[in-house]
């Protein structure tokens, strides 16, 4: 008699980043948006020829009005999206309750639009809403999952949080900056800023360093340097 071998599965131990994606980018957003605007005011004021006072006065102010405002608009926006899941899995539901074999074949032609025979279709679509029918119909319908749902006050903190940490840093340099040269150091600086973000943003959702760096960089100097065309410009006027 042989003796039957068993085989140990062993677990690919596989690293998804899904289940970051309602605070990473609340918090890439944030902190870009700090960098960003912050440096691009800083480079615009310090371009019209206003003193290191002034710059920081500005400065100081656009990152409070920016925290806020970024963690205010966060909220409202995902809470936006937060109500209207409620909703729909309000409404399944009840669609569940009135006619569930009807809910039922809805999942199973799901199933068969993705790749199932009918009867398979029907068989995983009877054990899967017997173990957890809203769950199922969330997931596969409507396309809610646990680690993607919106949370509200999570994007909040985590943008507001962000920008004012990334507008801190060029008001930093500001303060320990030659008052001569505010213009070229804060303008470079954010950049490095702004592509260091970038990389990080990039390791931690696991996208292209040297694409996602680029990008940031290259919309930031475009911002910086219309600002400071436009300080230059009324700075001269005035």
């Amino acid at each position: 008699m042989k003796k039957m071998s068993v085989v140990k599965l062993k677990s690919p131990g596989e690293k998804h980043r899904t289940h970051r994606i309602g605070w990473l980018r609340a918090a890439v957003l944030g902190a870009n948006d700090g960098i960003l605007s912050t440096g691009s005011l800083l480079v615009g004021v310090a371009a019209s020829h206003a003193s290191r006072e002034a710059i920081l006065i500005s400065g100081v102010a656009g990152l409070v009005a920016g925290a806020m405002s970024m963690a205010a608009g966060e909220y409202v926006s995902v809470s936006s999206q937060s109500d209207t899941e409620r909703a729909d899995l309000e409404r399944e539901r009840r669609e569940l309750a009135e006619d569930d074999e009807g809910e039922r074949e809805e999942l199973a032609s799901i199933y068969v639009a993705r790749g199932l025979d009918h009867a398979l279709a029907n068989q995983v679509a009877g054990q899967l809403m017997a173990h957890d029918a809203l769950g199922a119909h969330a997931r596969d319908e409507l396309g809610i999952s646990t680690h993607l749902s919106a949370r509200p006050v999570q994007a909040a903190l985590a943008s507001g949080a962000t920008f004012a940490v990334g507008a801190s840093m060029p008001l930093l340099i500001v303060m320990i900056s030659p008052e001569y040269l505010l213009v070229p150091i804060v303008s470079g600086t954010s950049l490095l800023f702004l592509a260091g973000l970038g990389t990080l943003a990039a390791i931690a959702g696991g996208a292209p360093i040297l694409r996602s760096a680029v990008r940031v960089t290259f919309w930031g100097a475009l911002a910086m340097g219309l600002t400071a065309a436009v300080g230059a410009l009324f700075g001269t006027i005035v």
